[in-house]
């Protein structure tokens, strides 16, 4: 893979991981939004399947995101999140995101059985 190609392929995986992560962040709002409000409940159970399958997806991964392998093989030397934050953080971050998914899924819970 040639420099320029190799660059294309980064600023591609970047892009796509930017967009599934904007998803999963949006899943999160509307677990919130339905788990403190009681409003938009299928949403929310929507929302809360989707994030919990992620979860399963990174569990089988080890606790990493899966995508991290892509980032490797096109040459990429950073995760996603450490774009975003230093690497202690970013190693911290799909764990801690793990947790707040939880919570926005124990919230909707208890929200639904009061």
């Amino acid at each position: 893979m040639t420099a320029g190609s190799r660059s294309g392929a980064i600023m591609l995986v970047r892009s796509l991981h930017g967009a599934i992560t904007a998803f999963f962040l949006s899943c999160m709002g509307v677990l919130f939004y339905a788990g403190i409000t009681g409003e938009q409940q299928f949403a929310g159970w929507v929302a809360a399947a989707l994030l919990a399958g992620e979860g399963v997806v990174v569990g089988l991964n080890g606790g990493d995101c899966p995508l991290g392998g892509v980032h490797r093989r096109v040459g990429d030397d950073r995760t996603f999140f450490e774009l975003l934050m230093p690497a202690p953080l970013a190693k911290r971050a799909v764990p801690a995101l793990g947790g707040l998914a939880a919570l926005g899924i124990v919230l909707l819970a208890a929200r639904a059985i009061a």
